[in-house]
């Protein structure tokens, strides 16, 4: 079920790794904040971006396609028309579940990935719900 609460609560409290697609090292953009904030979770971050540029200690690289492990939650920081593009990706890098930020809505994409299996998370922020979980912020 899509934005279903426990499995927000599960994927924000079970460690894992985090591809955020979009992080760049512009301090300015949100997707900066939150993953620090889902890295002081627990969570390993995996910065995509195609500078590839290393992101709060954690090196950076162009596509999901070049992460060598398996990847618990595809966090999409980019613009809603390129969203189903990067939810493919993470459905064909076997991810476990894709999280869609506030305002990055694109139905097609999420019934997709539920209907390979990802737990799907759209037009959510991880540290707005961080927040309303009383998670460590």
């Amino acid at each position: 079920m899509r934005n279903d609460p426990a499995t927000i609560q599960r994927l924000l409290t079970t460690p894992g790794t985090w591809a955020v697609v979009g992080l760049s090292g512009n301090t300015a953009r949100a997707a900066y904040g939150v993953s620090a904030l889902v890295q002081s979770l627990g969570h390993r971050i995996v910065p995509v971006h195609p500078r590839a540029e290393t992101v709060h200690g954690a090196p950076g690289v162009r596509t999901l396609a070049e992460i060598p492990e398996p990847v618990d939650v595809v966090d999409v920081f980019v613009n809603a028309g390129l969203a189903g593009a990067v939810v493919d990706q993470a459905i064909a890098a076997g991810a476990g579940a894709v999280w869609l930020q506030l305002g990055v809505v694109d139905e097609a994409a999420a019934t997709r990935a539920e209907a390979a299996g990802l737990d799907v998370v759209m037009d959510r922020c991880p540290a707005i719900e961080a927040r309303r979980l009383g998670l460590g912020v």
